[in-house]
């Protein structure tokens, strides 16, 4: 299948997963996640998921937020702080399974949120794999499979 194919194709199956479809077992982003999604990614782009980040306490002090831009063709995370304050270690990563695309990553000391950061949309037959960190604590997760 041609490239350019490939991404229409691939860009179809990730609006129907924003517009709360699913496709290979994932899911839209809850909206009992008690940390909103900011708009760093920019306009246009809207949460596909959402992973919490859990301290031991079982508190969220941060979700990864996955979004897509069907214009863009793009999709972009951002790990936000449930609570912005002093400036922890606080990282976000996006990438593509089962094979590497070549990672996209923002780490650093930050008051309320990691990233953006932006990958093109997987090719067929791949997968988004991403994960987000604040201080000590880590989550990730993968899915939205084309």
């Amino acid at each position: 299948m041609k490239s350019t194919r490939r991404k229409a194709v691939t860009a179809a199956a990730l609006t129907v997963l924003a517009l709360g479809g699913t496709l290979a077992a994932t899911a839209p982003a809850s909206a009992a996640t008690p940390t909103h999604y900011n708009g760093a990614c920019g306009a246009g782009y809207d949460v596909i998921r959402a992973t919490p980040i859990r301290s031991s306490q079982s508190a969220v002090p941060a979700t990864t937020f996955v979004t897509y831009n069907s214009a863009a063709g793009k999709v972009c995370a951002v790990t936000v702080r449930t609570a912005p304050g002093l400036r922890v270690f606080m990282e976000v990563t996006l990438d593509t399974w089962p094979y590497s695309s070549g990672e996209a990553k923002d780490s650093g000391t930050y008051g309320s949120y990691a990233g953006p950061v932006y990958k093109d949309v997987p090719d067929d037959g791949q997968c988004l794999t991403w994960s987000g960190s604040i201080d000590i604590y880590y989550n990730s997760d993968n899915g939205n499979c084309t």
